[in-house]
């Protein structure tokens, strides 16, 4: 009787080591196949079925500690059992690793250091370029969605707002051709909107809504590319070994004509060319309604203004000698015309015609010596009493707006994506262009207009 249960014993001790040694080598394998499956610097945000990511690889870790930790409690209970057992039985539970000459826990400390590396590299490819770039895709897809609530006006000039659903409601204000609001109801034929400062209801049969203006948005609206670093480079190819196209200024705004991974391509004086999403902030531009009162107070500044730069040229004209003498500039003093609006424009386009062949400089504001487009056209106002920025982008807001080339006179500002320039009448402009081609005439239809602006 003691005999068998001697051996009965032999056998619980025997098949509590077989499966100590069992669990060792699967979890082995297991951090084996685990270590080759890891993802490496550079994958992509979101991780494939076979990846994992930082948190899997600490909870990972906080599961083989645990279970390291319980294996040593069962093998202190198996030592219990087994110490009577002959010394080559307690040999057998070395692991594979030790009898091959390699302590184990040298290989324990070794894979900890490959996991930690791993996870060094995880945590800078996840918080780097790949989680801006996905980050980026999923702000596109929701711009998309929204575009859906958008209501957007297809008339020839525009729709009137109202205070109720029915033409007997008070006109709020405007809802221009192209202009865009965003939708909150719909009522006998009629979308209630707001848009800008206005908030009421347009006829449903003058706009689209839903999935027709999704398609609608994207060219209606204007997709710009805002410069945030202080001088970017446009470069010929999206690769930043590629040749560098032209430069850009801070806070200037570049129409943008496609959108790549990390890159978007732009339209400047040189060409199409390509920025990295890196350095610029991507907006897509509507135009808004107008209420009554912001159409009054627009019309009124705008007369006031133009009054204004009205009276600065006239006060020009009486300094125009003085003045040229004094900045060292050698060129004919603007003539000013009697009279004002069209009449002081052409004055304006017919001075800075002088000054085509002259040289193109980059940040330069000198009509002689050089100047880039939007110091040329500062500098050319100047001379007629009229402060402007230096600043393409920012010039898309001086004076007040035209509608259209077409109606475009002598003098007025035509605005494109990082480009200005001056009207000189007969669908021309004058502008400093680039530095190969330096101050020069061109057809004003050259390039996409963004804005023409009329100064007098």
């Amino acid at each position: 009787m003691q005999r068998k249960s001697v051996k009965v014993a032999k056998r619980v001790a025997f098949g509590a080591v077989s499966a100590v040694l069992l669990f060792s080598s699967i979890n082995m394998d297991v951090l084996a196949k685990e270590a080759t499956g890891l993802p490496s610097a550079g994958i992509d945000y979101f991780l494939s079925s076979n990846a994992t990511s930082v948190k899997n690889l600490k909870d990972e870790e906080d599961a083989k500690k645990a279970s390291t930790s319980e294996t040593k409690d069962n093998q202190n209970d198996v030592g219990a059992l087994t110490s009577a057992l002959p010394t080559a039985t307690a040999t057998a539970t070395a692991s594979p690793t030790a009898t091959a000459g390699i302590p184990f826990e040298n290989a324990a400390t070794q894979q900890e250091k490959a996991e930690e590396k791993v996870i060094e590299e995880t945590v800078i490819a996840t918080t780097t370029k790949t989680v801006s770039q996905m980050d980026r895709k999923l702000e596109a897809k929701r711009e998309e969605e929204g575009f859906k609530s958008l209501v957007i006006a297809k008339v020839n000039d525009y729709v009137n707002v109202r205070s109720i659903p029915s033409e007997e409601g008070e006109i709020l204000g405007k809802l221009y051709d192209k202009s865009v609001g965003e939708f909150i109801s719909e009522e006998d034929g009629w979308y209630e909107i707001t848009s800008g400062s206005v908030t009421g209801y347009v006829k449903a049969e003058y706009c689209v809504t839903g999935e027709d203006a999704v398609e609608l948005a994207k060219k209606v609206g204007t997709r710009i590319a805002t410069v945030t670093t202080t001088t970017l480079k446009v470069r010929e190819e999206p690769s930043l070994d590629a040749t560098v196209l032209g430069l850009v200024p801070i806070d200037d705004q570049l129409l943008v004509t496609e959108e790549l991974d990390g890159w978007v391509k732009v339209n400047i004086e040189e060409g199409d060319g390509y920025v990295s999403l890196d350095y610029v902030t991507l907006s897509t531009e509507f135009v808004k309604a107008e209420s009554k009162e912001e159409e009054a107070a627009r019309l009124a500044k705008e007369e006031a203004e133009r009054k204004a730069a009205q009276e600065a040229a006239a006060k020009a004209a009486r300094e125009a000698s003085s003045k040229s003498s004094s900045n060292n500039e050698s060129y004919e003093a603007p003539v000013f015309a009697t009279g004002g609006g069209s009449a002081l424009g052409q004055s304006v386009a017919d001075f800075a015609c002088q000054f085509v062949g002259n040289p193109y400089v980059w940040g330069g504001t000198s009509l002689t010596n050089g100047a880039d487009c939007s110091g040329f056209v500062m500098s050319v106002y100047q001379n007629f009493g009229v402060n402007l920025p230096h600043s393409s982008s920012a010039d898309r807001n001086v004076g007040s707006a035209v509608n259209g080339i077409e109606n475009a006179q002598p003098g007025d500002i035509v605005c494109y994506s990082g480009h200005v320039a001056i009207y000189i009448g007969n669908g021309q402009i004058v502008h400093a262009s680039t530095a190969k081609t330096g101050i020069i005439i061109s057809n004003a239809t050259y390039r996409s207009i963004l804005s023409v602006r009329r100064i007098f």
